[in-house]
């Protein structure tokens, strides 16, 4: 059984994601913790896991060393079953045959939606994000599975701007807003994993992660959370599933 001190933050993210994802999915990822989660879970648990990138790869195969920086790098296309162009590749999404989006964000909030465009006031923002990408189509079409750091700034109550909708402010207002299928299935960070009420579709925490407590889960979260009374515990990695996810990743890009 290894132990907290064994992995980084990072590396308890990139594995917890990969734990998410089911043999046979078609998974539409984003570069860093996203493409290291499914390529690790495409190594260990489900090898007819199909993974789509924005820049037009279809069933990429990531050599170990070799994770591309952006989901336009060559280094995509190794092993890959096809490469489209962007808009063919984003065209699939529209016509249902992609099971899950899976990214990260700036921002997010209580109802899942994600803000990578910007912090602050729109007409003077303090910081300018990258923007949208391909993340508003994965967030309109597809169950949302995001992985990003736990902080206090990041999960507040209502995002600054929706880049990428969520569950928008709650119970069927996603349907009502003209998005009838998918929704934000899963939150994975170094605290805990998330799922979404039934009902409400508000964020609510499904497992805490080793170590943590419910009081630094809501200490870290700008809004309030409820917890289930046999609220459990994460597995915490496996020495293959670490072993496996240095190998993938020796220069510790992304698991530092």
């Amino acid at each position: 059984m290894t132990h907290k001190s064994d992995y980084t933050a990072a590396e308890l993210l990139a594995i917890l994601s990969a734990r998410q994802l089911k043999d046979g999915m078609v998974v539409f990822a984003g570069v860093g913790i996203p493409l290291l989660a499914a390529t690790l879970a495409q190594r260990l648990h489900c090898p007819g896991l199909t993974i789509l990138f924005e820049g037009g790869v279809i069933g990429a195969f990531v050599e170990p060393g070799k994770l591309p920086p952006s989901t336009n790098d060559q280094r995509c296309t190794v092993r890959a079953n096809m490469v489209l162009g962007s808009a063919e590749v984003l065209l699939l999404l529209q016509r249902g045959y992609v099971d899950v989006g899976f990214m990260g964000g700036a921002q997010i909030d209580q109802y899942g939606n994600l803000n990578s465009s910007f912090i602050g006031d729109p007409k003077k923002p303090k910081t300018r994000l990258p923007g949208t990408g391909g993340g508003n189509d994965i967030a309109s079409l597809t169950n949302m599975i995001v992985a990003m750091k736990h902080e206090k700034r990041r999960f507040v109550e209502n995002v600054d701007f929706i880049t990428s909708p969520g569950w928008i402010k709650g119970n069927d207002t996603r349907r009502k807003s003209g998005l009838p299928a998918g929704g934000m299935f899963r939150v994975v960070t170094e605290l805990a994993v998330f799922g979404f009420d039934e009902k409400t579709r508000r964020m609510k925490p499904l497992a805490l992660n080793l170590g943590v407590s419910r009081a630094q889960v809501q200490e870290n979260t700008g809004f309030p959370l409820e917890f289930d009374s046999d609220i459990g515990v994460t597995e915490p990695p496996t020495e293959q599933e670490l072993s496996t996810l240095r190998v993938l990743d020796p220069e510790r890009l992304y698991i530092a």
